[in-house]
């Protein structure tokens, strides 16, 4: 047996490599954006393969065996936007990480949500985490500025021509303004609901972005996170959430999370509303 091992270590080492790598490329594509593409070129490859070897087609099996040395060209064409937005992430992971950078970000946010909720301002802003929004958001206008409280509130301030509409947020820079979000599609949300407020829940299922929101009639705070909506929380309570979410999960991201986290987007949860809150009808495209 010993003997037997000593001759074979590295056929089993590279069944072991091939079947990890199997399972965890199975496990990052399943239930993802990217899983009916994969499974549907899986299918046609099959397919065009089991007919080439039961009708004996020279000619076509020839080009699949040309096909094949080129899977890898095809894999990054399918998916080059997927896999740029996860070689752009790189920067997120611990090793290059800054904390103390990303408490800076989370207090331009708390400045500026404390400033607009005194004087009334309507705020969204969506915080962009491993999911792209500019791809599900329509319209806006490029503004790629460093964040600063002065910066929002400018923009957001009633008299601006681009204060209708949310603002995104990459990091330590605002980069669109003026965009128009999805509105959320769901049913069960109270007839109360503004359209700034749906169209944070919208743009949560969506992406895996974090939006902040200030009710323009009555000032109130509310954040939405993977379709969950949560309203009328304290400075302090959106700073923890903020914290929990955009320092404590990067800080300790894998990297199958990182993979994963790029292609997916997540079926959305109930909305939690506590009775307390009542923004009204806070309405901005």
């Amino acid at each position: 047996m010993l003997t037997w091992l000593q001759l074979n270590w590295r056929t089993l080492v590279e069944i072991a490599l091939l079947s990890v790598g199997i399972y965890y490329a199975i496990n990052f594509v399943r239930g993802t954006r990217a899983a009916p593409v994969v499974t549907g070129f899986l299918i046609v490859l099959l397919a065009l393969t089991l007919i080439t070897v039961a009708l004996e087609l020279q000619v076509l099996r020839t080009l699949l065996l040309a096909l094949f040395p080129s899977l890898a060209v095809i894999v990054f064409v399918l998916f080059q936007p997927e896999l740029r937005r996860m070689l752009a992430q790189l920067g997120n992971l611990p090793l290059f990480a800054n904390v103390a950078e990303q408490r800076e970000n989370i207090e331009i946010i708390i400045k500026t949500v404390e400033r607009l909720s005194d004087v009334r301002i309507g705020m969204l802003v969506a915080i962009e985490q491993t999911v792209s929004v500019q791809e599900v958001v329509e319209s806006g206008i490029v503004v790629d500025c460093e964040a600063t409280p002065e910066m929002l509130e400018t923009i957001f301030f009633p008299n601006n021509a681009i204060h209708d509409g949310g603002v995104i947020l990459r990091g330590d820079r605002i980069t669109h303004a003026a965009c128009i979000f999805p509105l959320t599609q769901r049913q069960d949300l109270s007839k109360t609901l503004g359209t700034r407020h749906r169209a944070a829940i919208g743009l949560s299922e969506e992406t895996d972005a974090v939006v902040v929101v200030v009710s323009e009639e009555s000032g109130a705070v509310s954040y939405a996170y993977r379709g969950t909506l949560v309203r009328a929380v304290t400075l302090e309570n959106l700073r923890a959430f903020l914290t929990s979410v955009l320092v404590k999960e990067q800080g300790t991201r894998t990297w199958s999370d990182l993979v994963r986290a790029t292609f997916q987007r997540r079926s959305p949860p109930p909305a939690r509303e506590p009775p307390r809150a009542n923004p009204g009808s806070d309405g901005v495209a």
